[in-house]
């Protein structure tokens, strides 16, 4: 499974291959399924076929019948991450169904696997179930004639509801997740706030204040890897929730040439944001690069990294002895009271409309979202933020860098990055924010720019209002 693209999904990628964590853009049936699938799984045990006598009722001699095998098809990329999760999903799954026999086939990642699955579709040669990305890649696929509606399933219920914003078309929801989450924020080293005073920030001008002490104490306050351009990006990208805080409809109306971001001061103020650090980065920011960055923060040369949560593994392989100080943070926005988290979603799992085996499908559908099946997941994927199924656990040994992220998860305060849930993002985006980040185009400017950017994409797309 592929994680979101930044604008430069070919970077993004080779980053996480390097570390073992291209799943795809950084996985439920809650207690409210636990009685079918126990259901599923006595009408499907052999001990029931052995215990039933001539005296048994009509109804109690068909339930005590051995149920047809069925085999089922499944499609996932072949990046080693989905493989992994995939075959443990499956395994628990058949082990608990055993009249169902899951095939799991490959098929390749990126915008390769993007026409494999839209030519699969197109042809009428889908597998019953495929692991794909969440958000717009998903509205691509024609979800009304080509997946199956499961927005009554029981399950949904434990799923939350920043998720489902992400599988939803037209009112309805055609996907279940299949692995952990990635937040989009700041993270920060733990032992200069401490020699410092400083406390995490719930507002941007709280963190700009600690951003002036930090560079007064003569630390390097923000980490800057432009040298990896897709990195410019965070900082505005990260503030979707506070953009969607203060302009809820912003998303629809953008995708509908509403609203712009040059127009929408909500929107306008994540370039702002961008623009208010110039001058805060290392002196070599031009030049670092992810790993660098990285390695900066886990030093302690560095207090500020605003990055997706990716990184967590990283740090804990290169660095074991620093993971501990390490701190995250959401972007914060002009209010307290608002203070929330932008999050780069789970892929799905999606039954094939025209399935000959639904109701099996179904039944995979639903031990995958629910915490039996997250707890499938986190035994051979290391998550790097929180589960999208309510009642699931992360394992006790991820880091509490992780773990930060749990109280905005807890009380609600998450949005989808604004690519989940709208098919429009202009190509040269991180081309503008690193004009602005350098201090060479100003907010105002910068919006503008992005929002002509944003018009080619939408004309190519033929959306309506464009």
């Amino acid at each position: 499974m592929r994680k979101p693209s930044l604008g430069k999904s070919k970077k993004v990628v080779s980053v996480l291959s390097c570390v073992l964590l291209i799943a795809g853009l950084l996985a439920g049936c809650g207690g409210s399924n636990d009685k079918d699938n126990a259901s599923s799984s006595a009408k499907a045990s052999p001990s029931d076929s052995s215990s039933s006598s001539a005296s048994a009722s009509p109804a109690e001699s068909e339930s005590s019948k051995p149920q047809e095998k069925v085999t089922i098809s499944l499609l996932v990329d072949n990046s080693q991450d989905a493989v992994s999760v995939a075959k443990a999903l499956v395994d628990a799954f058949q082990a608990k169904n055993p009249n169902i026999t899951i095939e799991t086939e490959t098929r390749p990642a990126g915008s390769e696997g993007d026409n494999f699955v839209k030519t699969r579709l197109s042809t009428g040669d889908m597998n019953d179930v495929f692991f794909y990305n969440a958000g717009s890649l998903m509205q691509a696929l024609n979800p009304e004639q080509n997946i199956l509606d499961v927005s009554s399933e029981p399950w949904q219920a434990d799923v939350i509801d920043s998720f489902k914003q992400t599988v939803t078309f037209n009112g309805k929801q055609y996907g279940a997740p299949t692995n952990a989450t990635m937040g989009g924020g700041w993270f920060y080293n733990k032992k200069i706030y401490a020699d410092l005073g400083l406390t995490v920030p719930k507002t941007w001008a709280e963190l700009m204040a600690n951003n002036k002490k930090i560079k007064d104490s003569g630390l390097t306050a923000i980490i800057g890897t432009y040298k990896e351009s897709w990195t410019s990006q965070l900082i505005m990208l990260a503030d979707y929730y506070n953009v969607q805080a203060e302009a809820p409809n912003f998303a629809a109306d953008y995708t509908a040439n509403k609203a712009k971001y040059a127009t929408t001061p909500a929107a306008l103020r994540s370039f702002e944001k961008l623009e208010e650090t110039v001058g805060y980065m290392n002196k070599d920011y031009l030049a670092a690069t992810l790993d660098s960055g990285i390695k900066m923060l886990a030093e302690g040369k560095g207090a500020h990294y605003p990055m997706l949560t990716f990184i967590i593994p990283t740090i804990a392989q290169n660095n074991p002895e620093s993971i501990n100080d390490i701190g995250f943070f959401a972007q914060p926005g002009d209010n307290a009271d608002k203070n929330g988290i932008t999050v780069w979603m789970s892929p799905a799992a999606y039954i094939y409309k025209n399935s000959q085996h639904i109701d099996e499908a179904k039944q995979f559908l639903a031990f995958i979202a629910s915490p039996e099946g997250m707890a499938v997941v986190g035994t051979v994927s290391q998550p790097t933020g929180p589960y999208v199924v309510k009642g699931a656990t992360m394992p006790d040994d991820v880091p509490q860098v992780v773990k930060d992220m749990l109280p905005y998860f807890d009380s609600g305060k998450t949005a989808p990055a604004l690519e989940y849930i709208s098919p429009i993002k202009g190509p040269s985006l991180e081309q503008i924010t690193v004009e602005v980040g350098t201090g060479k185009r100003k907010a105002t400017d910068a919006a503008s720019l992005y929002d002509k950017d944003v018009e080619k994409q939408a004309k190519q797309l033929g959306l309506a209002g464009w």
